[in-house]
């Protein structure tokens, strides 16, 4: 009777048949080791986890050495946040996209005159590739720290050039600085390590949104739209706007975490996660932020509660700005 239910349960939540019979199988073996539920059900280890996708996926069971099964209260609990979650998400983009109707009219519209000479925003827009002759072109022309935000980091020859670039600035003694996402961190580590070995100062972000550049206080480039699109650019000399667009990069430079020479990659990653759960961000919306599995934010999350002694989240929190890992 009591799989009956669960298969009902499971079932309603959108899982197919097979995947609620193989909880109501392993509900009963929850903290066995795996080797043993393999066994106990007749098959490898292998084979469990490939017939248990569905589940893992969702995050109704976690297969490490252990085998950890939500009860099913906990399921629905679960299910109902990631629906929330999800919910919450497609709010968020329709947000966005009522929030660009006022530009529909916007680009007729104009402010009321008279209010005195008109004159063009002094900027232009680059619609070709910016190449690393471009951006050597643009180093010459200028004087000034340079500062940029990276969306993504990919290996290509391009890529090096850059790099080449960026050293010889570096070494005529200006100051570079990169802030990158979390995803660039684990995914290319290798090109951030050269980039932080030639001197340019990196930092980390959950997130980044855009590409950007600010050159000085003379020139602030960046995609129109913004986003992790590299063209077209928009090139603006405007002081004003480029002294907004300084602003904006300080503050994020402010919010994201050092990782001098990459050196420190485990303390961060931990700071890292520990910001975000500050900010009282759920696993799923950590592990997209992060770039890793659901799976793989809890197992780092329990991982800390270890290491710190707690019990809760909050007293991790506590503790983590009691040693100062986090402000």
């Amino acid at each position: 009777m009591e799989i009956g239910r669960s298969q009902t349960l499971m079932t309603a939540l959108g899982f197919d048949p097979g995947s609620a019979q193989l909880y109501s199988r392993l509900l009963p073996l929850n903290g066995w080791p795996l080797v043993v539920v393999a066994a106990t059900l007749s098959t490898s280890e292998e084979e469990l986890r490939q017939e248990a996708a569905p589940l893992i996926e969702s995050g109704v069971i976690c297969v490490g050495e252990t085998l950890t099964v939500l009860s099913p209260p906990a399921v629905v609990a679960h299910m109902l946040e990631r629906a929330a979650t999800r919910a919450q998400d497609a709010h968020d983009h329709l947000l966005k996209i009522s929030q660009s109707v006022p530009y529909v009219a916007g680009t007729a519209a104009r402010i009321p005159g008279p209010i005195g000479e008109e004159h063009p925003i002094d900027g232009e827009v680059i619609a070709t590739e910016f190449t690393p002759e471009t951006f050597e072109r643009l180093v010459s022309a200028t004087s000034g720290e340079m500062m940029w935000l990276r969306p993504s980091v990919t290996v290509h020859p391009s890529e090096m050039r850059f790099i080449s670039v960026i050293e010889a600035t570096i070494k005529a003694g200006r100051r570079c600085r990169g802030i990158y996402p979390a995803t660039a961190w684990k995914n290319s580590p290798d090109v951030l390590r050269m980039r932080a070995e030639i001197g340019e100062e990196i930092r980390i972000l959950p997130r980044v949104s855009t590409h950007l550049m600010v050159v000085g206080s003379t020139h602030a480039m960046f995609p129109d739209p913004l986003g992790p699109v590299q063209q077209p650019m928009v090139n603006v000399r405007q002081r004003g706007i480029v002294e907004v667009v300084t602003n904006y990069y300080e503050e994020l430079w402010r919010r994201a975490m050092p990782v001098d020479g990459l050196d420190e990659e485990p303390s961060a990653e931990r700071r890292l996660l520990l910001a975000e759960l500050a900010s009282g961000a759920q696993d799923e919306q950590i592990a997209r932020r992060l770039g890793v599995s659901l799976r793989t934010v809890r197992r780092r999350v329990a991982e800390l509660l270890e290491e710190l002694n707690a019990t809760s989240r909050f007293e991790a929190g506590v503790e983590a700005a009691r040693r100062h890992w986090i402000d």
